[in-house]
Parts: structure tokens; sequence; C-alpha cells
């Protein structure tokens, strides 16, 4: 039986929470608009962004919806294992600030291609790289708007798909006409609101418990010491082996995700780049604290059951806990909250696939870098319509899943095909264009393939009863895999060219470039 709640209903405080949100960040993409004439504008914001700007951005862009909703209902309803989600996605930022911040800045200009392009060839590594950027976005995109779906759904009483194509809507106009100077006041702006918000249940949570104690005292008392405990992830030889590989696809997918990474070229220099991610790891630690009280006293104030019978990914954990400390004003404001959360988080998304698709595969592969800087810039907006279609109907199609679990599979992706392939071109003399192709198609096609035969898309999303594969990550065999494949493809077909270039990749890595003019 489902619990009483006004979730499903129209909710006028988050009505107007929405309006105000959305009007003030319409009223940034109006500004931003009129500064956006030129591709670097559009995809960097001319690199004019600071340390403290891009840090609170680039949180903005990583606590997604779910971090904010999927965490708090897979805590609430696993409890202490649940938080594997957050302490992977938060330790990603070290490997961030000190092996791919400052090097990417400094070799690229608008994607992580770049970085490929410049000691190898650069027709193959952009069609693959940018092939695997658009498949990692198309699955986190998936997340996203799921989360979106059932918060409009949630605040308006609107139908899910009508829901679905509402956020789509709103977060083409940012992209569109705001690129990423719109783009990146909007992640300011619902980094704060995020933070605010998520600190504010969570000190209500401990005022209405009577403290830390308190709550896992409760906890304790009402779903028993397991509850407390780790290791029901780990009971089974096949849950061992998928909660390491959600820590290897956490940990590692973050330094793949093209969405994080083209913020690093929105900064002046390397130096920029590093501090903005110190900024960044900072908040996002906070927030990451801070959902495992919104796990727990959800838990202990909504009720596990209460939490699944309202949505059976267990995403409105967060929003059924606002509306028990505060009423439906509360549930409002915090349903806004989570929305601004989602906008920001599609939008960066979204401008990094465009940009896959207009300076990759238009730029330099079609027209094999003779593009005309306003042809560029058209191609990348027609790219951010078809984008927004794709989200919609992802985002129709997988509805019911968790959040947090549909995007550690995107994390999977990031890693597999991304991320061995960047590091190793950064740092490995050897690395072969040919080997760099092998490790991302290798990495992408594995890990998607794996992703298909498992027990998420083969039993729960399509029904055909036992799946082939019983791990629901791949990361555990795609990640090695995929470094394994460079180094063997590369050892066996060398590319002088290839290695000549790297002195002058490692050189531009040390000393820098200026940002692309805006």
């Amino acid at each position: 039986m489902k619990p009483t709640t006004s979730i499903g209903q129209a909710n006028v405080t988050a009505i107007v929470a929405f309006v105000f949100f959305v009007g003030i960040t319409l009223g940034i993409t109006y500004w931003a608009s009129r500064k956006t004439r030129t591709t670097a504008a559009f995809f960097t914001a001319g690199g004019k962004i600071s340390a403290l700007q891009n840090g609170f951005a680039l949180a903005g862009d990583y606590m997604s919806a779910a971090s904010f909703l999927g965490i708090a209902g897979i805590v609430s309803t696993s409890g202490f294992d649940g938080l594997v989600y957050s302490v992977g996605w938060l330790v990603g930022w070290p490997v961030m600030m000190f092996l791919i911040a400052e090097p990417l800045r400094n070799l690229g200009t608008y994607t992580f291609a770049d970085v490929l392009a410049s000691r190898m060839r650069p027709r193959p590594v952009r069609i693959a790289a940018a092939s695997g950027t658009l498949v990692v976005v198309a699955f986190y995109l998936i997340a996203q708007m799921v989360g979106a779906g059932n918060l409009i759904q949630m605040m308006f009483g609107l139908d899910y798909k009508v829901a679905v194509a509402v956020v789509g809507g709103v977060m083409l106009l940012y992209v569109l006409f705001g690129g990423m100077i719109a783009t990146t006041w909007v992640q300011i702006i619902k980094a704060i609101l995020l933070l605010a918000g998520a600190l504010l249940l969570a000190i209500l949570v401990l005022r209405e418990v009577g403290g830390f104690g308190a709550l896992f005292d409760r906890a304790r008392a009402m779903y028993g010491d397991g509850f407390l405990a780790p290791g029901k992830l780990v009971a089974t030889p096949v849950a061992r082996f998928d909660t390491i590989s959600l820590g290897i696809a956490l940990m590692f997918g973050t330094a793949g995700l093209p969405h994080i990474l083209m913020r690093f070229y929105t900064v002046p220099d390397a130096a920029t780049a590093r501090r903005s991610v110190f900024y960044a790891t900072s908040l996002i630690g906070l927030f990451y604290l801070v959902t495992f009280v919104l796990g727990f006293g959800a838990a202990v104030l909504v009720g596990r059951d209460a939490i699944h019978a309202v949505d059976p990914g267990n995403n409105m954990a967060a929003p059924l806990l606002a509306e028990v400390l505060g009423g439906t004003g509360f549930l409002g404001v915090i349903s806004a909250v989570a929305f601004a959360t989602i906008l920001a988080v599609v939008a960066g998304l979204t401008l990094s696939g465009a940009a896959a698709l207009s300076h990759d595969l238009w730029g330099h592969v079609i027209k094999d870098g003779k593009v005309d800087p306003s042809e560029q810039l058209l191609v990348a907006r027609y790219a951010t319509i078809g984008l927004a279609i794709v989200a919609i109907f992802l985002g129709m199609a997988f509805q019911g899943q968790n959040v947090a679990f549909m995007v550690g599979l995107a994390f999977a992706i990031a890693a597999s095909a991304n991320f061995p392939t960047l590091l190793l071109a950064m740092t490995w003399r050897r690395f072969t264009t040919r080997g760099a192709v092998a490790s991302m198609v290798v990495g992408m096609v594995a890990a998607v393939t794996l992703i298909a035969l498992s027990p998420t898309v083969w039993d729960k999303l399509l029904g055909l009863g036992t799946a082939p594969v019983p791990f629901t990550n791949p990361a555990i065999f795609t990640v090695p895999g995929s470094f394994l494949v460079a180094i063997v493809v590369s050892l066996a077909w060398p590319e002088p060219e290839a290695a000549a270039k790297f002195d002058a990749s490692r050189r531009q890595m040390l000393l820098g470039r200026a940002p692309p003019k805006a």
C-alpha cells in the first residue's frame, strides 16, 4: 500500500520555485547569448572562467541526479553498503587533479580527442573518441532524464513522458542559445542551491532524531545490525566482482567523462585548472558526506517500504524525507533544487556531445580541419537539437531504473573507452594511433555488450529471462582489457611518427598554451 504523500500531485511551492529558477536561468541564457558568437565562446566560454567559478561549475556538473536522488535511495534501502557510490565518485578526483587536469588543459582545445590528435593521426582517433563520447553521454543522459521525469511528474502531477519532454525542452534553450557561458552559470547556481538544500535537510534530520548516534541507533533498531555493517554487497562471488567492478568504474570513470573533461578548457591556464579541481573536490566531498545522512534519515523517518512504494527505483527517498520534515512546502523546494541539479548536468552533457559531433566529426573528420567557425557553430546547434531529442526518448525508455545505478554504467563505459587512452597518450611514448583506436573501440564495445547481456538490461528492461552475463557492471573486465589491448597493439605495430611527436606534446603539457579567442 502506498504511503500518504502529496507526491504525484501538483505542488504550488514546487511550481513557484521551478518557475523562479527557470526564469533566472533563462535570463542568464539571454545575457550569455549576446556573448556567444564564436565556437570558443560556445564550447569553452572563451577560456575566461576563474578557478573558483570553474570549481563550483565542476561540482555542479558532477553532483547529478544520481548523487542527490540515487545515492539517498540506495543508502536508505541498502544501508552502509550504499555508500560505495559516494566513496567511489569522490576518490576519482585526486586522479583528475594529479594526472589529468593540467596536461588536458595544455594539450586540448574543445574535446579530449584534441589530446590524442596532437601526436597521432587525427582522423581515426577523433572518430573513435567522438563515438565513445556519444555513448557515455547517452548512458549518462538516461539517468538524468529518468530522475527529471520523476521530479516533474511529482511537482506538477504530469504524465511521466510529458515531464521528460518538458525537461528536454528547457535544457535545449540553455545550450542552444547560451552555450558554455550560460551552462557554467546554471551549474554554479545549481551547485550552491544543491549544497544549501542538502545541508539544510541533513541538519533537520539530525535535529529530528537527536544527532548521529541516535540516527544510527534507530536504524539498527528498525533494520538490524546488518544495516550498519558492510558486507552485503560482497556476500557472493558475483556480488564481490560487481562491487569491485563498480569501484573501478566510479574511480577511473570520472577521468573519462567528456562533460567533466571539457570544463578544463574553460579556464585561462593549467594552474587555474588544477585549483578548480581542488575547489570542486572540497565541495563534492562535503556533499557526499551529507548524502550519508540523507540516506539513513530517509530509512528511519520515511521507511524503506514507503520509499519503494512511491518509486520502484527508490529515487524519491530525499524528496519524501523533505516532506516528512517540512511538509509539502519543503518538498516543493527540495524538488525544485533537484530539478536544477538535473538541468545543469543535462546541459553539460549535451554540450559535450555537441562538441564531439561538430568539432571532432564534422570539423576534423568530414571537413578535415578546413571548416569555417560560423559553420561549426551552426552544426553544434543542430547537434544540440538532435541530442535533446535523443535524451527525451532515452528518458522515456528507461523509466523506473535507479538513477545512481544507471550512472554507474556510464562511468564503466567512460573508464573503459576513454580513461586508458587518455592516460597513455599523455604518458607513454610508444603509444600509437592503432593502439588508441583499438583501446577505445574494444573498451566501448565490450562495456556496452556486457551491459546489454547483464541482468539490468536483459532481464529487468527487456524481460528475456536469466541474463547470459551474471555481472551488472563490466569495468573489472573492460578497463584492464582496454589497457591490455592498447599496449599489445601499440607494441605490435610501432608508429615512429607518434613517438616523435611525444616530445612536442610533453613540452606543451609542461609549458601550456593560450586559450582560444572568444
